[in-house]
């Protein structure tokens, strides 16, 4: 009777084990069905997204879902094609990141994909030969699984995915899996990035089109300058923008325009061209770059000015004959990714246009100088002929008439008069030969110098300063000692828009026949009890070396008063 139900029970233990392995298979398949699912949301999800950012973000978070991960990365390779340059995380706290401090660079394990880009799978990654360890604070990691992120032909960066959740290793499927995400977050990486470069090239064509038009307006040189900085570093992403002009046969560069940061301690600083970022793009008349422009050993010239500003590009800006005008710089805050190619090539385009703007101010600057100088030609020729010859004929009168005069003293004070008359034409004379000097002549012209001078530190002051001018400047006053006026000249305006915070500043020249006076007064805050003197230093010397004087005054208004003195006998 046992023997009946044994065997009576057989067949329905054989029909529990078919339908249980059933169910099994049943359930296989709808887990199957179920990621695969998982896998089209994601490939769609990854695929819609356009902001390379937000992109590479969801193609972390889906891969994380996919394969059941605790945390999950995504490393960009950086252009030198050995460190990641840009790292996205999922499954750790800011807290817990901060806490960790920066983001790896790939080395060790991380560095192992990059050097050979293949699907690795370890149950225990610190029993791996490249593995280091972890940094303090790092939360523990056991199991791993990464896979390269291909663009194309080139290895955009890679996954990395770290203990799957309970406990299990990550296997042949969860690999398979990721490697078909990652097929498809490859072409949503490259669309995104063809997107945003087609963005990027709209936004520089507006841009040259609304510089273009400035330029055909007549816009001053500086608005141009401007314009082309601003819009440059709005579409770089960079922070600050200078530009800089050579000072020429001087190895120096004087920062001209600048945006961004700390642009007011910037603004008219003249610095050696060597040791600086914008010196090696000016002296090499080609595009320079670094990733980290305030700790690059290279460029230390200077005063310290650009504090927490990493990646850095500098672009020449072409000027007359052929030779360079000036130098864009463009630098991002640290951490932010390097200049690559396609961002210098748009911003030589850029210096294409400053160069014409450079160029056009130069022409505008020569034709109103034409129309100067012929006005000069006519008021010369209106003096020689007119006033001369009456002041002439007026003194021969006297000469004649003082003759006729019996008491002395009068006819001591006719004399004297004559006299004037003669020192007036002499003058006038010496002023008829300044307004007929040429073109060249004129440009070196002790006047024309410090006018040019004067007019020049109108965008580091903010405001024209007042200037005047006595005397035979251009006659009496030696070019050696016309050097050291016009040096001084440019070390004193320098120090009162760096330092003086000056609302109003007065510049006199005077010329007697013993010696040249240079005045430089401003409302500013003073010259302080501490701080650096090499610049009134090297004022001091040019005046000794001369045997000239300076001397220093606080007018009672506020401010400083530097009068410099040099004898011309």
């Amino acid at each position: 009777m046992g023997g009946q139900e044994s065997a009576s029970r057989l067949p329905q233990l054989r029909l529990d084990e078919l339908l249980e392995e059933l169910q099994a298979r049943v359930e296989a398949a709808r887990g199957t069905r179920d990621r695969v699912h998982s896998l089209l949301e994601a490939v769609l999800s990854v695929g819609r997204e356009l902001d390379l950012t937000q992109a590479l973000r969801r193609i972390v978070e889906a891969a994380a879902a996919l394969v059941d991960a605790r945390y999950a990365a995504l490393g960009v390779i950086g252009p030198d094609g050995r460190t990641l340059s840009q790292f996205h995380t999922v499954g750790l706290s800011g807290e817990e990141i901060a806490a960790i401090g920066p983001y790896p660079t790939g080395k060790g394990l991380l560095g192992e994909l990059i050097q050979h880009p293949e699907p690795l799978r370890l149950t225990e990654l610190s029993a791996h030969a490249s593995s280091y360890g972890f940094p303090e604070h790092h939360p523990p990691m056991r199991t791993f699984l990464g896979v390269p992120l291909r663009v194309r032909d080139q290895v955009f960066g890679n996954l990395y995915l770290t203990d799957k959740r309970g406990g299990a290793d990550f296997d042949a499927e969860d690999e398979a899996v990721l490697a078909t995400l990652a097929v498809a977050a490859g072409v949503a990486i490259d669309n995104a990035r063809l997107y945003e470069e087609a963005q990027r090239q709209q936004r520089w064509l507006r841009a040259s089109a609304e510089i273009t038009r400035a330029l055909l307006s007549g816009s001053a040189r500086l608005d141009v300058l401007g314009l082309i900085a601003e819009r440059a570093r709005e579409i770089t992403g960079a922070t600050v923008a200078d530009v800089s002009v050579p000072l020429a046969g001087t190895g120096q560069l004087t920062v001209e325009l600048a945006l961004g940061g700390d642009a007011a301690a910037r603004l008219g600083l003249t610095v050696s061209a060597e040791g600086t970022l914008s010196g090696l793009a000016c002296a090499t008349a080609a595009p320079a770059t670094t990733t980290d422009l305030a700790g690059d050993p290279r460029f230390t010239a200077g005063p310290p000015r650009f504090a927490g500003q990493g990646p850095a590009a500098a672009v020449p800006l072409g000027g007359a004959a052929g030779g360079i005008g000036g130098v864009l710089l463009l630098a991002r805050p640290e951490g932010s990714h390097a200049f690559t190619e396609g961002e210098i090539g748009p911003l030589l385009g850029f210096a294409d246009q400053a160069a014409l703007a450079l160029e056009l101010a130069d022409r505008r600057r020569d034709a109103e100088q034409l129309t100067l100088l012929e006005d000069r030609d006519r008021i010369a020729r209106d003096l020689h002929d007119l006033a001369i010859q009456r002041l002439f004929a007026t003194g021969m009168t006297l000469q004649s008439a003082a003759r006729l005069i019996e008491p002395a003293s009068a006819n001591d004070r006719v004399e004297r008069a004559v006299a004037d008359l003669d020192e007036t034409i002499k003058i006038i004379r010496s002023t008829i030969f300044g307004l007929r000097a040429r073109d060249e002549e004129a440009e070196q012209s002790l006047r024309a110098r410090v006018a040019r001078a004067v007019g020049e530190a109108h965008p580091a002051l903010g405001f024209a300063p007042r200037l005047s001018m006595e005397g035979l400047l251009d006659t009496d006053v030696p070019p050696s000692v016309a050097d050291h006026v016009l040096a001084v000249l440019l070390e004193a305006l320098s120090n009162t828009a760096r330092h003086a915070g000056a609302s109003r500043v007065e510049v006199g020249l005077r010329a007697t026949a013993r010696e040249v006076v240079l005045t430089v007064e401003d409302d500013g805050v003073g010259i302080p009890a501490e701080g650096r003197r090499s610049g009134l230093r090297n004022i001091a010397e040019r005046a000794e070396e001369l045997g000239g004087a300076l001397e220093l005054a606080r007018p009672e208004g506020g401010g400083t008063r530097l009068v410099w003195s040099a004898p011309l006998r």
